[in-house]
């Protein structure tokens, strides 16, 4: 029978130096700070209203006198469109005048003192 545990409390037993385990712990924390910013709802949203926006007020820009006579004058793709376009770029700027904090451990419910996950 060994004497090594198959699972070492300790990483400088495993080969892994508390330098090492640091740099990768850090390397994460950045991956996962970069995905929090990727996948931000509002740039999402932003986003999509901002591409149809663009198409939906190219479609009112396009519009023939039928279009509108069916619309009882109004050129609905038109106000629909810039409508969508302004509350995109309004989520765009929202998040990047307010970009997303990083989340950190202490955050973490399950890893709070004296609690179980």
């Amino acid at each position: 029978m060994s004497t090594t545990p198959e699972h070492p409390e300790h990483p400088e037993r495993a080969g892994n130096s508390e330098r090492d385990v640091r740099r990768e712990v850090t390397e994460l924390q950045s991956r996962s700070a970069t995905a929090a910013r990727l996948f931000d709802i509002r740039r999402i949203i932003g986003g999509l209203f901002v591409v149809y926006g663009i198409i939906v007020t190219i479609a009112g820009i396009t519009a023939s006198d039928a279009d509108i006579d069916k619309a009882e004058g109004v050129n609905i793709n038109l106000w629909t469109g810039l409508s969508m376009l302004l509350l995109g770029l309004f989520f765009l700027a929202w998040l990047w005048l307010r970009p997303v904090a990083p989340p950190t451990p202490a955050d973490d419910p399950a890893e709070q003192p004296g609690r179980t996950g």
